[in-house]
């Protein structure tokens, strides 16, 4: 397999959206693939209805996020799941200097152009974060939804519902839904004038 790039990255994600006909589309990005959101949405405003990024990496600051990821390995450890631990394992032994590539560029690239590409194209976008990620603290959240303008909702736990962490939206899809669904998205709307 080639080398990892974030550019062929970006490529195969325009790749797929031109194949499947998509004019315009709502994006969702979660953990590393916040920064494909943002690039995508940067690069093509004109075909982006609105963006949600969840848990995200897509911060601007360089090299912080790699103290995130690392300030409770114990608890980036606990928070995966077997099937999540297994692909992670098949890949890293599939592909290692891709996924080390991969990793490389999430934790040290800066996004603030692509931030400020969006904000200027006035891209509505919305932050969900959960209530307890173990590997991205919500402050960070918080700013970068101030940064791209965006709202800002943390993910709480219904009664009697167990902790709501980074793969929330894996965990429990039906919780998810019922956020996006709160959100009122435009590509949900029931008037299909979106996407």
């Amino acid at each position: 397999p080639e080398r990892w790039s974030f550019a062929h990255a970006l490529e195969c994600l325009e790749l797929t959206i031109d194949d499947q006909g998509i004019d315009r589309t709502s994006l969702l990005g979660h953990s590393f693939g916040g920064g494909l959101e943002l690039a995508y949405a940067a690069r093509h405003p004109d075909r982006v209805v609105e963006c949600v990024s969840s848990d995200t990496l897509a911060d601007r600051r360089e090299f912080r996020l790699a103290q995130e990821a690392l300030r409770n390995p114990v608890g980036l450890l606990g928070m995966a799941s077997v099937p999540a631990a297994e692909a992670f394992f098949k890949s890293f032994v599939t592909h290692p200097i891709q996924l080390v590539h991969a990793a490389w560029w999430g934790f040290t690239s800066d996004r603030s152009e692509d931030i400020d590409s969006i904000v200027r194209a006035g891209i509505p976008c919305h932050v969900l974060w959960a209530e307890r990620d173990t590997i991205l603290q919500q402050s960070d959240g918080e700013n970068f939804a101030h940064d791209l303008h965006a709202t800002f909702d943390t993910v709480n736990r219904p009664p009697g519902y167990g902790r709501i962490d980074h793969d929330w939206m894996f965990d429990d899809p039906e919780l998810f839904e019922a956020h996006l669904e709160e959100l009122n998205l435009q590509v949900l709307s029931r008037s299909g004038s979106a996407a």
